[in-house]
């Protein structure tokens, strides 16, 4: 019998150390200052990724340069997978919170840019941006811009309006930069 209350009273302690941790967790949360209105957008440094990019990807990897209100545009995403058709991806927010990627391969072009515009279909309309031809493509959830390139697909597709998918695709310089040369051993 002796085990028995033993149990319970070690049974009771623990509930209550649990009540008292409950309520010193809720006093903290409500008593400390949290600020939640903070922007939950977190923004990316590509300048990596755009390197190696340039240097593996058979094609020349693009890129904004020079975009009007440069600091507006924020970097939110970016990745280069060689496995996967080498898929270039460099996502953004524009100044008015809408998205905008660059997206890039040497996969199918109707596949890919289909897979990257989340759907959308190619139309009858284009226009020459900065000198290449652009064109335009309408979808349910995003529209994009596609230039086709030799062995390569261009894409800039987002939720933003045409407007900023141009003035995207007007900043885009292509490079492609060789890998460094070996240095000589011993």
């Amino acid at each position: 019998m002796a085990g028995t209350r033993s149990s319970k009273q070690t049974v009771r302690n623990m509930l209550q150390s649990l009540a008292v941790i409950g309520i010193a967790a809720a006093v903290i949360y409500v008593f400390i200052p949290h600020d939640d209105s903070g922007d939950p957008v977190q923004t990316v440094d590509y300048t990596v990724e755009l390197t190696i990019a340039r240097r593996t990807a058979p094609y020349p990897v693009a890129a904004p340069v020079g975009l009007p209100d440069q600091d507006k545009w924020r970097p939110t995403s970016k990745w280069y997978d060689g496995a996967k058709n080498n898929a270039w991806h460099l996502g953004f927010l524009d100044p008015e919170n809408q998205y905008v990627a660059i997206e890039q391969s040497t996969a199918p072009s109707d596949k890919f840019v289909a897979e990257v515009s989340k759907s959308a279909t190619k139309t009858d309309k284009s226009q020459k941006i900065a000198g290449a031809t652009w064109t335009f493509w309408d979808g349910p959830k995003y529209d994009a811009l596609v230039r086709q390139d030799q062995g390569s697909t261009t894409v800039v597709t987002g939720t933003a309006p045409y407007e900023q998918l141009v003035t995207m695709a007007g900043a885009l310089e292509s490079k492609k930069t060789p890998p460094p040369a070996p240095t000589p051993t011993g």
